[in-house]
């Protein structure tokens, strides 16, 4: 059975047809977990198997149990206390000939483990501690597949075994048994021959066990005793011994025959149900048919809830083998992506620092003696893991996140004043290996069609059209069977399974789990450059451009989530994902591109309103003028009609952005006034009513305002009063942050056009509730919250601009006992309103004005108000 090639860290995905979809460790279960295109069950899908392998199991373990006490009767009864009584010609020769079949039916302890999970660990799972060997559906191919030569030791294996199961039914004869034993132990090693081993043993054990019931059932009915003197219960003995083995005999093949007609029932039924596909998902269940059957035959017929295939998963992983590795990271990697097997295994890993560190250490997993398709589906897990993980449990593993992010692409070319052309490291292996793809299943997949296509012939008659009503039936039926039982298709990998998209994945959950994770990313020097190095829009690294593209978002993502990171850690990140020396460049043709999807250049633009959260980050951006205008024209198309979601949140966040790059920075406010008509079209935006973006332009409005005045003409200053209407009717209504937005634009136009502004709140009749709502404002927020931390502190600046335009408003303020209010601020000044913005606790873009000095300056107008009266009365 051929096996496709795994991804590796540079080269991509080879297309094949596999998917599934010390210290204390805690992961938390998530609340939504995609099903891989199944439903969702309601129980464990083992169970069903499970109970069908205790049934057969008691049946053995009975029979084991009669055995035994057979044995021992015999030999302690029979020919312990009766040997001289016992007809030489029949039962002494057969109580002798039955112990002796009854002793080579037990092997030698010594061949089996005996430690609990012992099988997977040594390769020696099919090993069960009883006297025969199980029903399945595997042949010897298996064995001798591509797949089933190990890398790791020569130890017999889970593979091997499972390889014998159907040589085993079919050697009746010891000549067959030799005849497989010849072919398994030619060229493979010690492993195969102690399979064969094995399975000899295994086929003289029913033997004999069939022989002795055989022989038992024969006298089941002693005669010549006459049941007097010292015999007189030698005839009962008898009768108990030989009732004893036949019953085991009996026993036996009921359990044989019961596995043989309904185990592949129960198999194939939990392939289904389980979300297993393709001959991956068939030899997975196998294996844990023979998982669960020794844990039972081992003294857990009564502990059930220790059997379950996320124990089998996990012990599969710990094991020393390669391909139970393989098995077994395959296997978490689907039960993550369903109920309930996904709630089990997060419930072992949560409680197995041990299985976490293995799993996690298989992220480096690059040498050429390891399964290199392990590597990938440990990413995968731990990428689903990683949402609800601590990685300070596991030392050293945000290294082994970084191995993900290698590339093996072309060589960069190098400086010639730097590199040396001779020089070549004695200690890398230029060689590179290159992976064959392959499908597991299409050879697999041929066969079942060509099954059905025969069938279809056998029942179609010459004529189609005189096709009876039976046969249409019974085709009809068959097609039905045929589909439920079948084995449902493997996916093939995507470029998804990108060994470092799936690197930056696990980047991307770790940062929403847990806080202490950040410091593990920033100790990782060379991490946050990987990941920025994929922003560049045309690399030569990748093998296509779809991989690319996949590459690239990934990226933008997780720069995206590391840049809006709070506290210092936050500051740190930010600056170092700035210092890339290609990444403004990389982000500024993303947003030129025009095939570049919405979805990215929101990506880019939420990177860029994040970094310039910073002051100085702020204005290297600003340097680059081009990013600026692509945020401008991205912006500004917000008068389009948009397909989705996505393309509608585009220009909201390029004036997030935006917003973000004006403030405090006269500069980049100039640059932006190039754009022609750029007031207008902020006028047009408040003025249509639309809350998706009215409060971005009501921002930068203010900022021009605030840091290009200059640059403003009449015809500005008239487009901004056009706006007013509006700013003040938002005002009497809106609240919090959106309040504080809005005052902070009509301060702004009071100082800028006090005129217009006074005349709009005569004209209006709207004076009065305009004050009162600014005094109320004030009352209401003398605990400031990091959502809005201005909002004082506009409401003050509106205050003072009207009444150093007019001092009559002053009489106004002081009917809604505005000086109590500036009292009150003057008692209970926060430093969180020295800020504009806040970032979790961290504070940004602090005020040049202390708030106190504004309480004194708007008690100044007011007082000189009231002492102007108090003259103009004398």
């Amino acid at each position: 059975m051929a096996r496709p090639s795994p991804v590796e860290a540079s080269g991509g995905p080879v297309m094949g047809d596999i998917t599934g979809g010390g210290g204390e460790l805690r992961v938390q279960i998530a609340a939504n977990s995609g099903g891989q295109g199944g439903k969702v069950v309601g129980a464990a899908p083992e169970k069903c198997l499970n109970r069908f392998v205790r049934v057969v199991a008691l049946m053995e373990r009975t029979g084991n149990a009669l055995g035994t006490l057979a044995f021992t009767w015999a030999t302690v009864i029979l020919l312990g206390g009766y040997p001289t009584k016992l007809h030489s010609k029949d039962d002494f020769a057969f109580a002798t000939i039955i112990v002796f079949l009854e002793a080579a039916s037990h092997p030698n302890p010594t061949e089996t483990p005996h430690k609990e999970g012992e099988e997977l660990k040594k390769g020696e799972g099919a090993d069960r501690q009883r006297g025969r060997r199980p029903i399945t559906a595997s042949s010897l191919c298996t064995a001798a597949s591509p797949m089933s030569t190990d890398t790791g030791p020569a130890t017999p294996n889970l593979a091997n075994a499972q390889g014998l199961q159907h040589y085993h039914r079919q050697a009746s004869q010891p000549a067959a048994v030799a005849t497989t034993c010849s072919r398994l132990s030619k060229g493979d090693g010690r492993g195969r021959y102690m399979c064969c081993i094995h399975t000899v043993t295994w086929q003289l054990t029913d033997s004999s066990r069939i022989r002795a019931c055989i022989l038992a059932g024969l006298r089941l009915e002693p005669e010549g005793y006459n049941g007097e003197g010292d015999t007189a219960n030698l005839f009962t003995s008898l009768q108990i011994f030989y009732g004893m083995v036949f019953a085991q005999g009996l026993l036996y093949v009921f359990a044989g025959m019961v596995e043989f007609l309904f185990s592949f029932i129960t198999r194939r039924s939990l392939v289904r149900h389980g979300g297993f596909t393709g001959q991956w998902g068939v030899e997975s269940v196998d294996l844990y048919y023979e998982y669960a059957f020794s844990k039972y035959m081992k003294g857990g017929l009564f502990a059930p809830e220790r059997i379950s295939l996320s124990n089998f998963a996990i012990d599969s992983l710990n094991s020393d083998l390669s391909k139970n590795q393989l098995y077994g990271v395959w296997m978490m990697h689907i039960f993550l992506q369903r109920h309930p097997t996904r709630e089990q295994l997060l419930e072992k890993l949560n409680t197995s620092a041990q299985t976490m560190a293995r799993l996690i250490s298989m992220l480096d997993w690059t040498r050429r003696n390891e399964h290199p398709t392990i590597r990938l589906y440990a990413a995968k897990v731990v990428a689903e893991l990683a949402k609800s993980l601590r990685v300070v449990i596991v030392p050293g593993a945000m290294q082994l996140v970084s191995t993900l992010l290698d590339t093996d692409g072309k060589p960069e070319k190098g400086h010639p004043l730097l590199d040396a052309d001779d020089y070549q490291d004695p200690f890398v292996d230029t060689t590179v290996k290159q992976e064959k793809r392959q499908d597991a299943t299409g050879h697999h997949q041929g066969k079942t069609q060509e099954t059905l296509g025969d069938t279809d012939r056998l029942l179609e008659t010459p004529n189609r059209s005189t096709r009876t009503n039976a046969q249409t039936s019974i085709l009809r039926c068959w097609r039905k069977i045929s589909a439920y039982w079948s084995i449902p298709k493997e996916q093939p990998l995507t470029d998804n399974d990108l060994l470092p998209a799936l690197g930056m994945s696990i980047v991307y959950n770790l940062v929403g789990c847990d806080q202490n994770n950040l410091l593990e990313i920033d100790r990782v020097t060379d991490l946050i450059p990987k990941i920025t190095g994929f922003t560049s829009f045309r690399s030569a690294i990748m093998n296509s451009e779809s991989q690319q593209k996949v590459l690239l978002k990934s990226s933008l993502k997780v720069l995206q989530r590391l840049t809006r990171i709070e506290g210092e850690i936050g500051i740190t990140l930010r600056y170092k994902i700035s210092k890339h020396p290609f990444l403004f460049r990389n982000l500024a043709e993303i947003l030129g591109d025009s095939s570049s999807n919405q979805e990215l250049r929101k990506l880019v633009a939420g990177i860029l309103r994040n970094l310039a959260i910073d002051r100085d980050i702020r204005q290297e951006i600003g340097q680059m003028q081009m990013l600026i205008t692509m945020l401008m024209k991205a912006f500004l198309d917000s008068s389009r009609s948009f397909s989705s979601n996505v393309d509608c949140l585009l220009p909201k966040v390029a004036g997030q952005a935006l917003v973000m790059l004006s403030s405090e920075n006269p500069h980049n406010c100039f640059v932006m006034l190039k754009e022609p008509d750029f007031i207008n079209k902020l006028k047009n935006m408040i003025l249509i009513h639309d809350d998706k973006y009215i409060y971005v332009a009501v921002s930068l409005l203010r900022n021009m305002c605030l840091h290009a005045q200059p640059e403003l003409t009449e015809s500005d200053l008239k487009k901004l009063s056009h706006t007013l209407g509006e700013v003040l009717e938002r005002i009497m209504d809106a609240e919090g942050a959106e309040l504080e937005i809005l005052i902070g634009l009509s301060s702004q136009i009071c100082k800028l056009i006090p005129e217009e502004f006074s005349q709009k709140l005569e004209h209006g009749q709207i004076k009065r509730r305009f004050i009162k709502r600014l005094v109320d404002t004030l009352n209401a927020n003398m605990n400031p919250s990091s959502h809005c931390p201005g909002i004082r502190r506009v409401v003050l600046e509106q205050s003072i601009y009207m009444m150093e335009y007019n001092s009559h408003y002053a009489n106004c303020f002081n009917e809604y006992q505005m000086m109590d209010a500036l009292s009150i601020v003057e008692l209970t000044p926060s430093r969180a309103e020295n800020y504009m913005v806040f970032l979790g606790d961290t504070g940004f873009m602090e005020c040049n004005t202390p708030l106190s000095a504004l309480a004194d300056r708007a008690k100044e107008l007011m007082g000189r108000q009231w002492l102007q009266g108090i003259n103009s009365a004398n």
